[in-house]
C-alpha cells in the first residue's frame, strides 16, 4: 500500500530531514498543548500534505508511547519531549481539513485521490474565494490568503477545534523577513504561532517552522508522488504573475546569495532571534511605537 511506503519513508529515510525538525519545532516553540483538537488544513500543495502525514505519524507514536510507557526514551532523537512533565501533551486530536475555494474538477479530484492514497480521511466544505477575488487587480493573492485564513478558522471552530495548523516551512520564514525589508519597509517574520484577533479562543500554528523546502522536494520525489502545484484560477490565467511574483525573486536571491555564502540561510532567520532593541532606531508592540530617543 503507498500509505505505507510514505509513513515507513518518514520514519526511516526522512526521520532526520522531516521528523525530527517537526517535533523539535513542536517542542521548542510549545506548539500542541492538552487535549488540542487541531484542524490540520491541507490545500492540495506537497507542504500541507506532508504536515498531515507528520501529524499522523507523530499521533501513532505518542498512541503507541501511551499504552507502552516503559518505551518512554524509544523516540528520544526524535525531538520530543519525553520528561514527565510534559507527558499529558500526547494527547491530542486531529481533523484533516480541505476547503474548495473553487477548484476545478480535476484538481479536486487529485486532493480527493491524494488523500485515498496517503490514507489521510480528510473533511471537504466549499467556499467561493476564487469567484470573490477573480476581478480583483491589485493583490488578489493577498486578499485571497486572508479570505482562505478566515474560511478555515470558522469551520475548524464549528467542527470543536481550538487549533489550525499550517504547511509553512522554514525557506517560507526566510523569504517573509526578506520580503518585508525589501518591498515593504518592515521587519518582521511569520511566527511560529498565533492567536486569532478574530476568533475567540483560536490559534495558528506551523509546526514545518523548521523543516527545509529542499528535503520536501526530496520525500515528494523519493516517493513518485505528485501534487497540486497552485490551483488558482487567477495565476492560471496570468503564469507572467505566478513567474514573476515577489516571493519567486526573493527565492532565487536566496539561492544566488548562498551559493557565495552557505550560512545565509540560516543567518536570515537567526536574525529575528538575534533581536538588538537597543540597536533600533524605533519598533512597534501592542503598547504602541517606541523610538530610541525616548530614553536615550
Amino acid at each position: 500500500m503507498k500509505a505505507d511506503d510514505v509513513e515507513e519513508s518518514l520514519r526511516k529515510r526522512f526521520k532526520k530531514e522531516l521528523f525530527s525538525p517537526f517535533c523539535k519545532a513542536i517542542n521548542k516553540y510549545d506548539l500542541i498543548q492538552p487535549n488540542d483538537k487541531i484542524a490540520v488544513c491541507i490545500s492540495g500543495g506537497k507542504d500541507s500534505f506532508l504536515l498531515a502525514k507528520l501529524f499522523q505519524e507523530l499521533k501513532r507514536r505518542r498512541n503507541f508511547m501511551e499504552s507502552k510507557e516503559e518505551n518512554l526514551n524509544a523516540t528520544a532523537n526524535d525531538g520530543l519531549d519525553h520528561n514527565g512533565k510534559n507527558k499529558e501533551n500526547r494527547s491530542f486530536e486531529l481533523v484533516f481539513l480541505v476547503m474548495d475555494p473553487g477548484y476545478s474538477k480535476t484538481h479536486r479530484k487529485q486532493i480527493e485521490d491524494n488523500a485515498k492514497l496517503l490514507n489521510i480521511p480528510i473533511k471537504i466544505f466549499k467556499s467561493n474565494i476564487f469567484g470573490n477575488v477573480e476581478n480583483i487587480e491589485k493583490s488578489p493573492c493577498y486578499i485571497c490568503a486572508r479570505m482562505r485564513r478566515g474560511y478555515l478558522y470558522s469551520e475548524a471552530k464549528k467542527l470543536g477545534c481550538n487549533k489550525i495548523a499550517l504547511g509553512h516551512h522554514y525557506d517560507d520564514v526566510i523569504e517573509t523577513i526578506l520580503m518585508g525589508i525589501i518591498f515593504s519597509g518592515q521587519f518582521q517574520t511569520m511566527m511560529p504561532k498565533l492567536k486569532s484577533t478574530n476568533f475567540e479562543g483560536m490559534e495558528l500554528i506551523r509546526p514545518m517552522y523548521l523543516i527545509r523546502e529542499k528535503n520536501i522536494l526530496a520525500w515528494k520525489k523519493y516517493n513518485n508522488l505528485n501534487f497540486l502545484q497552485c490551483a488558482c484560477k487567477f495565476t492560471e490565467k496570468n503564469k507572467d504573475v505566478e513567474n514573476n511574483s515577489m516571493r519567486l525573486k526573493i527565492k532565487n536571491l536566496i539561492a544566488d546569495l548562498a551559493k557565495e555564502n552557505p550560512l545565509i540561510e540560516g543567518n536570515i532567520f537567526k536574525s529575528v532571534e538575534n533581536v538588538n532593541l537597543s540597536t533600533i532606531i524605533s519598533y512597534k508592540d501592542k503598547f504602541g511605537e517606541h523610538n530610541f530617543l525616548d530614553n536615550y
